[in-house]
């Protein structure tokens, strides 16, 4: 039954283009499980969720590589880094439940109405926001798409569509990179990983494939955001 949430999770995430990677935390946070674990399940199952959504989009060659390089060259050297870094237990529930917040609010605040993006991308203001943003995925395990995607569409740098195709390869990227260096750091997912796995590829296929048919975007970042904040305040206060 667990890992049905992870299922259900991955395709409300699906329709709005994000892999899940908060919300898979939240649910380790939920469930009380090992902190030990969170980092690496939840890296794990976006790199799952992540490659199918990038497997879409390449195929539909929607991806602005050009726009994608310099966020990914510069957040790749600090997921990594981020992932060796072992945080006290304390320390990691309250920076990840900071973190889950910060993401909920994001996933409110988030807008779609821009149709086009009107600025260029300024190189080293990109290159700045992937370090930062890696660094967070590869400490807390998210992948990162929560935060990237509401500063490309605040600042003008992407329109929602084109933020969508540039999400799914960032947060592959990351959380692939994230997960080798939380390994070498001695951290392991949970044995149901392949249960998880599972149930969040297909999750995620499905949410690919109704879009938003029966649940309005608005109503969909709404409950995610509600997850999000219960499981913050869940890691900060307990």
């Amino acid at each position: 039954m667990f890992a049905l949430l992870f299922g259900v999770i991955s395709l409300l995430y699906a329709t709005v283009d994000q892999a899940g990677g908060t919300a898979f935390l939240a649910l380790l946070a939920f469930a009380a499980s090992p902190t030990t674990e969170m980092r690496p399940t939840a890296l794990a199952l976006n790199i799952v969720a992540a490659a199918y959504s990038t497997w879409v989009f390449s195929r539909e060659k929607v991806v602005d590589w050009k726009k994608l390089r310099p966020l990914l060259l510069s957040s790749l050297p600090t997921a990594l880094a981020g992932g060796f870094i072992v945080l006290d237990e304390r320390i990691y529930k309250t920076a990840t439940g900071a973190v889950l917040l910060l993401a909920g609010a994001a996933t409110i605040l988030r807008r779609h109405a821009a149709a086009t993006s009107d600025l260029e991308t300024p190189l080293w203001s990109a290159v700045s926001a992937g370090a930062v943003v890696g660094l967070i995925s590869g400490l807390t395990g998210v992948g990162g798409g929560d935060f990237l995607a509401p500063t490309l569409i605040a600042l003008r740098w992407a329109s929602p569509k084109q933020t969508a195709a540039l999400s799914a390869p960032f947060i592959l990227a990351n959380s692939i990179v994230g997960l080798v260096g939380v390994s070498f750091a001695g951290q392991l997912p949970s044995p149901h990983l392949v249960l998880y796995a599972a149930a969040a590829l297909g999750g995620t296929v499905a949410g690919k494939a109704i879009g938003l048919r029966w649940l309005s975007q608005t109503a969909t970042r709404f409950v995610l955001a509600g997850i999000l904040f219960a499981a913050g305040l869940q890691l900060l206060f307990f």
